[in-house]
């Protein structure tokens, strides 16, 4: 499963695929291990990254003070994005944000993180409708 996250890494900010994972700058997303739920999406910086239930799928509803503590998950301009990835049930995608930020999206859905974890952190699974996204083993 590493070597696909890291496929998807290339593909996410732009880079080549030939070039090292240790070589790639600043990769978008990364899977970290979680005792509860197994293997979650995180941001390259060992954020988590979440889904919120009451936004649905192709709207932004995440905006203002909202977005401040749920900061979204945001794809730099011109990265390409694969839709499909090898070895995760699953597909990726971007939808724009207001102000015109392109936000990944993972199966539809607008990926965030949480402003008060600390990177490995999980903490607000199941909190107020917000759930980590939890990659399949």
């Amino acid at each position: 499963m590493a070597k696909v996250l890291m496929a998807v890494l290339a593909a996410l900010v732009g880079a080549p695929a030939a070039i090292p994972a240790e070589r790639m700058s600043a990769p978008l997303v990364r899977a970290i291990p979680n005792k509860q739920l197994g293997p979650v999406l995180a941001t390259y910086g060992r954020q988590a990254i979440y889904v919120w239930n009451r936004e649905p799928k192709g709207r932004i509803r995440c905006t203002g003070t909202c977005a401040k503590a749920w900061p979204p998950v945001v794809v730099r301009k011109g990265a390409a994005v694969p839709t499909h990835v090898k070895g995760i049930k699953g597909s990726f995608g971007t939808i724009r944000r207001p102000g015109g930020g392109r936000q990944l999206t993972f199966d539809g859905r607008a990926l965030y993180t949480y402003s008060n974890e600390k990177p490995g952190q999980v903490l607000c699974n199941n909190v107020n409708g917000w759930f980590a996204v939890r990659l399949q083993r």
